[in-house]
């Protein structure tokens, strides 16, 4: 990695392999604008005040040179019964984690007894809240601090928002991007609208819905922020262009088959999304591994023999 100074910024140089440069661009405010180079393509992933160790961070997550990512949720569990697939953590890890996803979100007691043969080969994502079907207040079970102490390289908040705790949930949003600044530690908002005048709080994805979600979101001052996709490319893709921080899809509720998750990954690519965060589509499969390496060649086609560690 190699520094030089141009006018009144620093200009840094980082070589993941041939074709391929990261550039991180610091102005005299502290404004950092992250950039993926492959080939001729630019891709911006972040612009905003940060520090080196968050700069430090973003980068390992998003360290393919494609720019986006394919992680991997596992923190699935309060409000809810074990989902299918589930049950036995431990398993789903020692299975999928040979794979390499870009990330994994876990909660914290999971991360303390189960990270420490993956902890510094894949990057750690800790789940800091909770909130039930119902939408009962959020709850916090993990200060920034803690989760830098499992190793994380962020930490992800679940949230809300068109219920009547709205409120509550973005300032629970806000608090932890407020507490979570002085650790330089990056704050990914998991973001969902939901609909409380059906029987189930159903997840609305409505073009207009998830774009508030978003906004929410930057609002608060999220540096990642997860929604579920609308379905349709180039509607998601003005939503994604009006957000300064990186948007990433959520894998969403289980498929009637594994076709149908597929092709909605081919969606959320197509509409310049950085990526997608995929759980149940994913260990509620047939077979984990070969689904999670399907949505891998979806993500990244121009590398799919891309080996993380050759990017340090």
């Amino acid at each position: 990695m190699a520094y030089r100074k141009s006018g009144s910024r620093t200009r840094c140089n980082s070589r993941f392999s041939s074709g391929t440069r990261s550039e991180l661009l610091g102005g005299p405010r502290g404004l950092c604008h992250v950039y993926t180079r492959f080939d001729n393509l630019l891709q911006v992933v972040y612009t905003g005040p940060m520090g080196l160790a968050k700069i430090a961070r973003l980068n390992r997550i998003f360290s393919h040179p494609d720019g986006r990512i394919l992680s991997l949720a596992v923190d699935h569990w309060a409000g809810r019964e074990h989902p299918q697939g589930l049950k036995n953590v431990p398993a789903i890890l020692e299975q999928l984690a040979p794979a390499n996803p870009d990330a994994v979100t876990m909660n914290k007691g999971m991360a303390r007894g189960l990270w420490a043969p993956y902890a510094g080969r894949i990057p750690l994502i800790v789940q800091s809240h909770f909130f039930p079907p119902e939408d009962a207040e959020l709850k916090r079970t993990t200060q920034p601090e803690e989760a830098l102490l499992l190793g994380a390289d962020a930490v992800a908040v679940s949230l809300g928002v068109r219920g009547k705790t709205e409120d509550q949930h973005l300032a629970m949003l806000a608090a932890m991007v407020t507490d979570a600044a002085p650790w330089d530690i990056p704050v990914v908002a998991h973001i969902y609208p939901r609909n409380f005048y059906s029987d189930d709080a159903e997840v609305m994805v409505d073009h207009e819905h998830i774009q508030w979600a978003v906004r929410c979101g930057a609002e608060c001052g999220a540096d990642v922020i997860k929604v579920p996709f609308t379905g349709d490319p180039d509607g998601f893709r003005e939503i994604v262009e009006a957000c300064p921080v990186p948007v990433v899809c959520a894998g969403g509720p289980k498929t009637k088959t594994f076709d149908e998750s597929v092709e909605m990954m081919r969606k959320i690519v197509a509409s310049g999304a950085r990526g997608g965060v995929v759980g149940r589509n994913i260990w509620g499969a047939e077979d984990p591994l070969a689904a999670l390496r399907a949505f891998q060649e979806i993500v990244h086609p121009l590398l799919k023999g891309h080996d993380r560690t050759s990017t340090s």
